[in-house]
């Protein structure tokens, strides 16, 4: 269309050249050149709409791409006003840099960009934007004022200048040239203007999705890390002092948002750090963290973070002198960890470092303010549960003192309140058994003499002359009334022993508690009770064993009275061991004595190879009078009484392990320090 435009004008100017025309050939050649005039206008005139509609395209298909709509524009102008060279210059502060143009050589394209226009006189670009107006220079060489030094590269004569003007303010130039002096006409003057309105509209939308885009992407990221934030708090509320899960939500957060893939939550405490959290660590760079505690040295990130508390941004760990130096640290961390940029946002309480937390990237680019202040907010929740963590230890530790105490309080008041029982029951046995004893003395006594008597009857009789059927009669009467009176005499002794047990039992304790030697004490109720043994019963024999803990120490206790209990126990071994043998002449009986330091208690261990206790007899077994001894060999007390001096007097336990036919084991249990009661 531009070539047949050309044609025209020169076919017109041709025509136009004088020539002896006839008078009645004039009218028809004006009416023709008027035609072609206005056919011309009409090509143009579609031109323009056509670059415009062009323009206006790109505009709304370029989705807000300003390049694009800014080459367009270049390429337009040059084609429409025969301009070999078009640029765009748009404000960048205080100069207008090149964004656009349609073709000139690379030198000169080099030194427009390495020489921003400011505003002034001596360059078409400088003048436009200076005057805020249409400039319009015919010929270069010929202007005094223009002295840009890009002309001879670009080798141009004719310039025009057209500013893009919003709200009154210069934001860029277009600028055409022509390498020869040849002026623009008021037609293409028009048309760039065009064109700048067009560029400015672009540019304003551009410049209000931009600023929208960013907003959004402002409000997007708040979002996320307010979300996040959110999720660390939940977790913190809700981890019941557990920091492990609350260090991996945070630093799971932390990374996401900064981009990166290296997070690490260190502890500080004497002057080294201590990595309590990790995510994303290479294994080599994790054996390190768990080497030891960390002593950066002082130009490294952690180490500037100890000294000045203040968050550490290091762009490139490649690119800084603390860590191109052979630092331990630095090795860890860039070499096994593969780190480049990194951030070390410290935890401080009250003025003290107590921590810090570092994100790392593997590639170097730095981090934005934002995430700065989302691992710094971090920072500080992570310092609030580590403090939350610590208060509820504390609460915890003070919870189960307090309670440690109740219950050993509530112990002493049931002692007390046992004591108290046993001491009136004491004293009522104590009365009671006194008030049995003298008639039972009597029944003893007289039980006695009445089976003297009748010796003494049935000798007198035998030296009297009686019927031999009356003597028979009195013999069998005398025989019986002798078995029953032995009856009497041997459940009298048993009740005799039972009042004796029971005023043992009912005695007063005048004995203090001291610290005693268990091992001592063990040893020495053994052997009574072997020796006792041995006297009662003619050829009593048993196996003993001893298995004494070297380190149970001393207790503090009633000698006397876990000396009685530990008598009764062994020689309740001894009698179910005893009672084996006389079942199976081949057993061996056996009784084993152990004791074991448990710390703050000791344990005693009786155990017998004898007949074993029936699930119906432990139950009832520490029952006072209750036995399954036949009469006259138990009173029912024994192990009564033990129980009361292990458990109610000295606040100990006593526990029975038996298989029936196999063992029996008595596992005593006795506080080291003193519980007892005087």
């Amino acid at each position: 269309m531009q070539r047949r435009r050309n044609r025209r004008l020169k076919k017109r100017q041709r025509k136009s050249a004088p020539k002896a025309r006839k008078t009645k050939k004039a009218s028809v050649i004006n009416l023709q050149e008027q035609l072609e005039e206005r056919t011309l206008e009409r090509d143009m005139a579609l031109e323009q709409q056509a670059a415009t509609a062009e323009i206006l395209k790109v505009i709304s298909d370029s989705t807000f791409d300003l390049q694009a709509v800014l080459n367009t524009l270049a390429r337009s102008a040059g084609q429409l006003c025969q301009a070999e060279n078009v640029q765009i210059f748009l404000r960048d502060g205080e100069v207008y840099r090149l964004e656009a143009d349609n073709g000139f050589s690379p030198e000169y394209q080099q030194y427009a960009t390495e020489h921003p226009i400011r505003p002034g006189r001596n360059t078409l670009v400088a003048r436009t934007s200076l005057e805020r107006k249409t400039v319009h220079i015919h010929d270069a060489l010929a202007d005094p004022e223009y002295t840009y030094g890009g002309q001879k590269l670009g080798g141009y004569r004719s310039l025009l200048g057209v500013p893009l003007i919003r709200a009154g303010d210069c934001i860029g130039v277009i600028a055409l040239t022509r390498p020869r002096v040849h002026p623009f006409s008021d037609n293409q003057i028009g048309l760039v203007i065009n064109f700048a309105a067009q560029a400015v509209i672009a540019i304003e939308n551009t410049r209000l999705v931009d600023e929208l885009r960013q907003r959004t992407d402002d409000l997007s990221e708040s979002l996320e890390q307010q979300t996040a934030t959110s999720e660390v708090l939940k977790v913190i509320s809700s981890s019941s002092g557990e920091l492990k899960q609350v260090f991996q939500v945070m630093l799971e957060n932390a990374t996401r948002i900064c981009e990166a893939k290296i997070g690490i939550l260190f502890k500080y405490g004497d002057g080294a750090f201590t990595a309590i959290g990790t995510l994303g660590v290479t294994p080599a760079y994790a054996d390190y963290l768990k080497s030891g505690a960390i002593r950066p040295g002082p130009n490294t990130g952690l180490g500037r973070v100890a000294s000045s508390k203040q968050t550490i941004h290091v762009l490139d760990t490649q690119a800084e002198t603390a860590y191109t130096a052979r630092d331990p640290l630095r090795v860890a961390t860039a070499d096994l960890g593969g780190a480049r940029t990194l951030l070390n946002v410290p935890m401080v309480k009250e003025g003290e470092l107590v921590g810090a937390i570092g994100i790392y990237r593997q590639e170097v680019r730095s981090f934005t303010d934002k995430q700065i202040e989302l691992v710094t907010n971090f920072a500080a929740q992570a310092v609030i549960a580590i403090e939350n963590t610590r208060l509820l230890n504390e609460l915890r530790q003070r919870t189960a003192d307090l309670t440690q105490s109740l219950d050993e309080l509530r112990a002493t008041q049931d002692r007390l309140v046992q004591t108290e029982k046993l001491a009136s029951l004491g004293q009522l046995t104590a009365g009671i058994a006194h008030e049995i004893k003298n008639p039972l003395n009597f029944v003893n006594n007289f039980s006695g003499i009445s089976t003297e008597l009748i010796g003494e009857l049935q000798r007198t009789l035998s030296g009297i002359s009686i019927d031999p059927e009356a003597h028979a009669e009195i013999k069998e009467l005398t025989d019986t009334l002798r078995g029953n009176l032995e009856k009497v005499v041997q459940h009298g002794k048993r009740a005799d022993g039972i009042v004796k047990s029971m005023l043992m039992h009912s005695g007063e304790r005048s004995e203090k508690h001291q610290s005693t030697d268990i091992n001592a004490l063990v040893e020495d109720s053994l052997n009574r009770a072997y020796f006792n043994a041995r006297a009662e019963q003619r050829g009593f024999a048993i196996k003993l064993e001893r298995s004494f803990d070297p380190t149970a120490g001393e207790v503090d206790l009633f000698p006397r009275e876990i000396a009685r209990a530990l008598l009764n126990l062994i020689s309740n071994g001894f009698y179910a061991a005893s009672n084996a043998k006389a079942k199976d002449g081949n057993h061996e009986p056996t009784l084993a004595a152990v004791t074991k330091n448990l710390g703050d208690r000791v344990e005693i261990r009786i155990r017998d190879n004898g007949t074993g206790i029936p699930d119906d007899v432990k139950e009832k077994m520490f029952d006072p009078f209750f036995t399954t001894k036949p009469a006259g060999e138990g009173t029912g007390l024994g192990l009564s009484i033990s129980h009361d001096i292990i458990v109610k007097q000295h606040g100990g336990s006593i526990e029975v392990d038996t298989q029936p036919g196999e063992f029996a084991e008595i596992r005593v249990i006795l506080p080291r320090a003193s519980g007892a009661l005087s």
